[in-house]
C-alpha cells in the first residue's frame, strides 16, 4: 500500500489525516458488502433464466451418422442389403471398392445403368425373391426409366466375371466401365420405384421390397412412376407424407417421375 504524506503538516497531522479516511470507508463496507450481494443475486436470477430458455428451445434433430452405403441408392430385403450406383463415380466405387467375392452383379444390357450389387457377407443362400428385386431395382434406375419403358432386359453375374482392367493393347475404360466376361443370366424385369423413410433415412427400391418393410413397420410407402413433374415438387410433396431429408429424397428419385399413390 502506497501513503503519501504532505511535508507541510506534521507527523501526527499526516496520521490524523489517514485515520479520518479510514473512518471514512469503514463506513461505507457495509454499502459496498450489500451492492455484491445484490449483484450476485442478479448474476443467479440470470443464469437460472437462461438455463430455462436454453431447457425450452426444441432441441434441433443431430444428423443421424451417415452409412457407407447411404452414398448409393440402397433398399434391405430378405436380410440382404442391396446398393445402386447413382452415376459413373458411384459405379466406379461399388466395383472397385464395394465388390466381394460371395456378392452378385446386376447391370442392363442397354448403356446407362447402375451397376447393383446384392451384399452377402455371410455368404447366405439367395432366395429367388431378393434376385428379382436386385434387377428390378437395377432396371428401375437405368436409362430404360427414362424412354418411359415398363420393362428392361438385366443380367447378373458374379464377382469374377467383372474386370476392372481394359482388355491388353485397347484404350482404357471410362469411368464407371468394365468388362464383363462369361455367361450373363438374362431376366426380362418390370419397372417399379417405391420410397420410404426407413428408421430416419430415406430408402427406395422396388415396391414388393418397400412394402414388405412397410407392412412390418406399420408405415406409409410411395409409389413412383414415370411422369414430367418437377422432381422438387414431387420431392417435396414425398416428405409431407412421409418426412426425412429433401435432398435425400430427391437423390433417392429418377430423373422423370410422377407420385403414384400413397399407403
Amino acid at each position: 500500500m502506497e501513503i503519501i504524506l504532505k511535508l507541510n503538516k506534521s507527523v501526527e497531522q499526516n496520521a490524523e489525516a489517514y485515520y479520518d479516511k479510514a473512518k471514512k470507508f469503514k463506513k461505507k463496507i457495509p454499502g459496498i458488502k450489500k451492492t455484491i450481494e445484490n449483484y450476485e443475486d442478479k448474476i443467479k436470477k440470470f443464469e437460472k433464466a437462461l438455463i430455462e430458455y436454453d431447457s425450452n428451445i426444441k432441441p434441433r434433430q443431430l444428423a443421424a451418422k451417415k452409412l457407407w452405403y447411404e452414398k448409393f441408392r440402397w433398399f434391405y430385403s430378405d436380410g440382404f442389403l442391396v446398393i445402386g450406383g447413382r452415376d459413373a463415380t458411384t459405379n466406379d466405387i461399388i466395383i472397385k471398392k464395394h465388390m466381394d467375392k460371395n456378392d452378385i452383379v446386376f447391370h442392363t444390357e442397354l448403356a446407362g445403368s447402375p451397376f447393383v450389387l446384392i451384399k452377402n457377407p455371410d455368404n447366405k443362400k439367395f432366395s429367388e425373391s431378393i434376385i428379382l428385386e436386385a434387377a428390378q431395382f437395377c432396371a428401375s434406375y437405368s436409362r430404360s426409366w427414362r424412354s418411359g419403358r415398363g420393362t428392361a432386359e438385366v443380367y447378373h453375374i458374379t464377382p469374377e466375371q467383372v474386370s476392372k482392367e481394359a482388355p491388353s493393347g485397347t484404350a482404357g475404360l471410362a469411368k464407371g466401365s468394365f468388362m464383363i466376361y462369361g455367361k450373363r443370366n438374362m431376366m426380362d424385369v418390370a419397372l417399379n420405384i417405391a420410397i420410404c423413410n426407413f428408421e430416419g433415412k430415406i430408402m427406395s427400391g422396388p415396391i414388393s421390397a418397400i412394402k414388405k418393410y412397410c407392412t412390418k413397420h406399420n408405415s406409409q410407402y410411395i409409389e413412383i412412376i414415370f411422369g414430367k413433374d418437377k422432381l422438387s415438387d414431387v420431392a417435396k410433396k414425398i416428405k409431407k407424407i412421409i418426412g426425412g431429408d429433401l435432398d435425400e429424397i430427391i437423390r433417392s428419385l429418377p430423373s422423370e417421375c410422377a407420385i403414384k399413390k400413397t399407403r
